[in-house]
């Protein structure tokens, strides 16, 4: 899964493109569009990374709340200052992904996705349940500094960028090697004397922090939280992002996720008919092009350079 530079460099480039038009564009529609599809591809991305060791981690959306919630308490309850409110978001993450990991990754495949979805809902219910935050009303009047307000766009899609940007350089690594062969199989990396165990835990945490500080930003970006905002199907979404954009490079995730972010939105005017439409997109796409998106155009490629489909 390890990605190549053209994959990089276009990523780079529409990163580049969407943090112009935040700067000069006026349409506010527009704005928010980008940051809703720029939070959704750090999702996307986040979930495609624990791939990298072969785990579906449905906790992804647990991540992403409780940063979101961390943001709201220190912003509305405790007057805090936003940069520690997105720090104190991936912290938060990284912290109950540790332990949460330690606990549950000696379970594999359909196992710890189930466990990890489990885990999900039971963080939403707890939400629901305690008042302080908010109980399933949720926390109101989640706003940035006002200074910073008009900027929020443009700070979003480089924060998210810069998440991406650090999960990439991960899996580009060694250590994204290392992920990899983990992948392929486990039992031959523990023969060479790496603990599977402490790799795969490294893998959650970073994903969790990432999904932590891109929850936290939500926060802002959306200015009221509840718990239905973070339930299972935020991680369901995330892995239709990645498995209809192509999971083979990371670039894929971006394009799943800024593609359907888009659908989403333009068929909301379709009443009942909205997930049914939503859902048969996602079904032709996988019936087309079952490697995704980013897998089908690099067949293309190959294809017109005279190179095996």
């Amino acid at each position: 899964m390890t990605g190549n530079k053209t994959g990089w460099f276009v990523t780079a480039a529409i990163t580049a493109a969407l943090l112009g038009y935040t700067l000069v564009g006026d349409d506010e529609y527009t704005q928010h569009l980008l940051m809703w599809s720029a939070l959704n591809a750090v999702l996307a991305v986040g979930l495609r990374f624990m791939l990298l060791v072969g785990e579906t981690n449905i906790a992804t959306g647990a991540f992403y709340g409780m940063g979101a919630y961390v943001a709201a308490v220190f912003t509305t309850k405790w007057n805090l200052p936003f940069p520690l409110a997105l720090l104190a978001g991936g912290v938060l993450a990284v912290g109950v992904g540790a332990l949460f990991g330690v606990i549950t990754l000696r379970t594999k495949g359909p196992y710890f996705m189930l466990i990890s979805f489990a885990f999900t809902e039971v963080v939403r219910l707890i939400y629901t349940r305690v008042e302080w935050l908010g109980g399933n009303s949720g926390i109101i009047g989640v706003f940035p500094p006002q200074g910073l307000d008009p900027y929020m766009p443009a700070l979003t899609i480089l924060l998210c960028g810069a998440l991406i940007l650090m999960m990439y350089l991960c899996e580009a690594s060694n250590l994204g090697r290392v992920f990899q062969a983990i992948e392929n199989n486990d039992a031959i990396v523990e023969t060479v004397g790496i603990d599977v165990m402490h790799v795969k835990l490294l893998c959650l945490v970073i994903a969790a922090f990432a999904l932590g500080v891109a929850g936290a930003n939500h926060a802002f970006v959306y200015n009221v939280i509840s718990p239905g905002d973070f339930s299972y199907l935020v991680p369901v979404f995330a892995l239709a992002y990645v498995k209809i954009g192509g999971d083979n490079h990371v670039a894929g995730s971006i394009l799943g996720a800024v593609l359907l972010t888009v659908l989403a939105q333009a068929l909301q005017g379709a009443g009942a008919l909205q997930h049914i439409l939503f859902g048969g997109a996602i079904i032709a796409s996988m019936l087309v092009l079952p490697d995704g998106i980013w897998g089908g155009v690099g067949r293309l490629l190959r294809k017109a350079r005279g190179g095996a489909a």
